[in-house]
Parts: C-alpha cells; sequence; structure tokens
C-alpha cells in the first residue's frame, strides 16, 4: 500500500511538472512574441530626449510619457484616410475572394471529374508564381482598364494573389463535410445551390473565416503592388501611405511610425483572437481531410 501511493505521489508529482513546464514555455513564448509590440507601445508614448538616448532603458519610460506624436499621427498627417482606404479595399477584396473561390472550391470538391485533381493543384501552383513576375503584365491591365492611381487598382489585382490559395484551403474544408448533407438537403426539395447555401455554407463557416483573415491581412500588408499602382497621397493604404508620410528624407518620425503599427496591429490581433477557435479548427480539418 505504501509502495503504490509512493508511486501515486511521484507520478502526480511528475505530471505537476510537465503542466508547469509546458505553461511555462508557453508564457515564455507569448512574452517573445509581444515583446516586438510592447516595444513599439512604449516608443509611441516616448519623447524624443528618452528615445535617443542610447542608455535609456528601451522598455521603459525614462522620461515623463507624452501623447504629443499620438496626435500627430492622427491630427497632422492622414492617417486615418489611409485606414479607410486599407478597410476599403480590404472589405472589397474580401468580398471578391469569396465570391471566387467558394463556387470553385465547391466544384472542384463535389463534381466528380477527371480534371479535378489536376486543376486544383494548378491552382495552387499558380499562387507561388512570385508577384514580382506577374507584375508587367498586371500593370498592363491595370493600365488598360484605367485604374491606374484608383483604389480599383488594388481591388481589381489583390484577388489574383488571394483567389488561388484561398480555393486550395476551402476545398478540404469542403472535402471534410460529408455529401450526405447536400443530398440529404436536395431531398428536402432544395437545388444544388440551396443545398450549398443551406446546409454547407454553415459548417464550412470555420473555413470562410480562415479565409476572410488570411485575404485582409495580406491585403494590408501587400506594399509592392500599393506603391507602384497609387502615388496620390489620398488613395494611398495603410502600408504604403505610412512610410510616405512619416519618412521624409534623412527625418524619421519613429514615435509617430511606432504609434501607426499599433493602431494598425490592435483591430486585427483583436479580430483573429475573437474567431481564433473557429480559425484554428478551420486550418486542421482543412489539413486532415483532403
Amino acid at each position: 500500500m505504501n509502495e503504490t501511493e509512493a508511486l501515486r505521489r511521484r507520478y502526480a508529482r511528475r505530471h505537476v511538472a510537465a503542466r508547469v513546464g509546458v505553461y511555462g514555455a508557453a508564457v515564455l513564448a507569448a512574452l517573445v512574441c509581444a515583446l516586438p509590440f510592447l516595444w513599439s507601445l512604449v516608443s509611441a508614448f516616448k519623447q524624443n530626449r528618452d528615445l535617443y538616448n542610447p542608455e535609456s532603458n528601451p522598455f521603459a519610460f525614462n522620461e515623463p510619457a507624452t501623447p504629443d506624436h499620438v496626435r500627430f499621427l492622427l491630427t497632422d498627417t492622414p492617417f486615418l484616410t489611409f485606414v479607410g482606404n486599407t478597410l476599403l479595399v480590404g472589405a472589397a477584396v474580401v468580398a471578391l475572394t469569396l465570391l471566387m473561390s467558394l463556387p470553385a472550391a465547391y466544384s472542384l470538391a463535389r463534381l466528380n471529374r477527371p480534371w479535378g485533381t489536376p486543376m486544383g493543384i494548378a491552382i495552387f501552383l499558380v499562387y507561388l508564381v512570385p508577384p514580382s513576375l506577374l507584375f508587367l503584365s498586371l500593370t498592363r491591365v491595370v493600365v488598360s482598364l484605367g485604374l491606374e492611381d484608383t483604389l480599383w487598382s488594388m481591388i481589381v489585382v489583390y484577388p489574383t494573389i488571394t483567389v488561388p490559395v484561398s480555393v486550395w484551403l476551402l476545398i478540404g474544408f469542403l472535402k471534410a463535410v460529408p455529401k450526405d448533407v447536400e443530398e440529404q438537403a436536395m431531398v428536402d426539395g432544395h437545388s444544388r445551390l440551396g443545398a450549398f447555401a443551406r446546409a454547407v455554407l454553415p459548417l464550412v463557416f470555420p473555413g470562410i473565416v480562415a479565409v476572410v483573415v488570411f485575404t485582409f491581412t495580406l491585403t494590408a500588408s501587400e506594399f509592392v503592388y500599393a506603391l507602384a499602382f497609387v502615388s496620390s497621397s489620398p488613395k494611398m493604404v495603410v502600408s504604403t501611405g505610412v512610410p510616405t508620410q512619416l519618412i521624409r528624407g534623412d527625418v524619421f518620425f519613429w514615435q509617430s511610425l511606432q504609434a501607426a503599427a499599433v493602431v494598425t496591429a490592435m483591430p486585427i490581433a483583436f479580430l483573429f483572437n475573437l474567431f481564433l477557435d473557429r480559425f484554428v479548427t478551420g486550418f486542421t480539418m482543412g489539413a486532415v481531410k483532403t
């Protein structure tokens, strides 16, 4: 009895030590990942003499904090205009991506055709083509459509990047849904389109969330096309407008740059964490059931 109790206590101590080690590693990893964000947040409110003093602690306020640089970003630069343009372009690209990728993924996942698998692989390979190789051809498309120096240029071009990988991801999500679900809906009187809308779409919502997060993040962070197709400041997005307005020659508005990074990252991080469970579920479902 004593030996059994000793073994139980030993295993209990090992279990506690293992749990403490796992949580300790997770906390350490979270701190390492949050370190740049923390540095940016502190730097945004630092005074110039505090920021440029090499002896100052970069993660603490050695001088009293000041909101002047954040106020300069919001009032003396068109930062809010850049944010609005980014939201507009992101929402339009997300809508176009879903509008094109959902039917394409459904047809490749459900319609048994001999060209289905090669077509799916070909669509994914398109995503692997470097944007620099498509730059000249896409520039000709934008010029031919008369969309240069407009937000529409980005709305037209970005789906060429987001649609291929979105189709590939959604194929995995749709294959994870049993065919019996939509067949039962069709037996109940729905058309194939109605069965897809009423029975399949709610089940692949995690995949749709994954596509939305991926598409919007990629759109908001893209730089090359946004810089090439839009040159006027009122039509720029955050990725190009912030460097243009806050880097003037050899003068860098470091605190305002850090504030712009924090203000831009916070809503995306909040939405990502809000849908994190569905996002991870969707990606793991698509990864396993292909």
